[in-house]
């Protein structure tokens, strides 16, 4: 994790946001987190319950990836340093302003879920 150098010097303002991948679940990792993020961690087992698949309501799902994959696949990628390296331009790209707009829209989907006691509903 290289960015958590730069996580922890936003501490106590960082909640790291675990995703639902399998590898994810195990131990190493849970401990690694309560170390680095203790109680500031959501996930499967962490000190703060996150719904399980719930990409509606996880920004890395429902904007950066999808931001991300939309440009970078325009052309195709020739090898996988290139991959690599329009990750990051792509992530690089993104403006605080996008990551404001991306915190109103995880506010609404809350909204949502909440007016609809949790029920399961489709977000364009």
């Amino acid at each position: 994790m290289y960015a958590v150098p730069q996580m922890q010097q936003h501490q106590p303002d960082v909640i790291f946001q675990q995703d639902g991948a399998p590898p994810h679940w195990g131990m190493i990792v849970r401990d690694f987190l309560d170390e680095n993020f203790p109680d500031r961690w959501c996930g499967r087992g962490g000190p703060i319950p996150w719904p399980p698949r719930s990409p509606d309501i996880t920004p890395l799902d429902f904007f950066l990836w999808e931001f991300v994959k939309n440009i970078m696949y325009k052309t195709p990628v020739p090898s996988l340093d290139e991959l690599k390296r329009r990750i990051v331009t792509e992530i690089q790209n993104v403006t605080p302003q996008m990551l404001e707009n991306t915190w109103r829209e995880i506010e609404f989907r809350l909204d949502v879920l909440r007016a609809t006691k949790g029920s399961h509903v489709q977000i364009h």
